[in-house]
């Protein structure tokens, strides 16, 4: 029994772990006014006729902190690319002046930035969610384990460490989010 206890805890530790991960990877595209080669981490070209991510086809660095830059591998690609990056619907309008494109990044307004601060709670809010569903599945497999002969101090155990790591990464979630949230309104 206790080996399937540690099972459980494990299978929720990844689960919790993914929701986290997943949770830095959404709040990575909502930018804060900085220029950041992750802002375009999304986008999607059209690579002779194939969706590819824009990372394989092209470099993306920062000029300044208002400014990115795109370097195509192959120069006839730059018209795709900014194409790529005007379907993503992100609000940047790349330049390209034959070598690379250039992306200025528009300041934000105050009402962007609350919206932008609405996203990352909302953002936080399924991660919690997720984290919440991961609890429930393990409470379950330790009723079915109870079922099959876990004693009743064993299964109360059990259910403190399930909450105890549950509260441990929607703190986390919570300071991840409260992070962004400074950035955004940093100005």
């Amino acid at each position: 029994m206790v080996e399937e206890l540690q099972m459980i805890y494990d299978e929720l530790k990844s689960s919790n772990g993914k929701a986290m991960t997943h949770l830095e990877n959404e709040l990575l595209k909502v930018r804060a006014g900085k220029a950041s080669p992750s802002m375009l981490y999304s986008v999607m070209v059209d690579y002779y006729g194939s969706p590819t991510p824009i990372q394989q086809v092209g470099t993306i660095n920062t000029m300044d902190a208002r400014t990115l830059t795109v370097q195509a591998f192959e120069r006839s690609m730059l018209n795709e690319i900014a194409k790529g990056i005007m379907n993503a619907n992100l609000g940047l309008n790349p330049q390209n002046n034959g070598e690379l494109l250039i992306i200025q990044i528009p300041p934000l307004t105050e009402e962007r930035r609350r919206d932008l601060v609405k996203k990352a709670k909302a953002d936080g809010e399924h991660a919690k969610v997720g984290i919440r569903n991961n609890r429930k599945d393990a409470l379950d497999m330790v009723k079915s384990l109870k079922a099959d002969g876990l004693s009743e101090d064993m299964s109360k155990d059990a259910e403190n460490e399930i909450q105890n790591v549950t509260n441990a990464f929607i703190k986390k979630v919570d300071d991840l989010v409260e992070m962004k949230e400074k950035d955004i309104m940093t100005i």
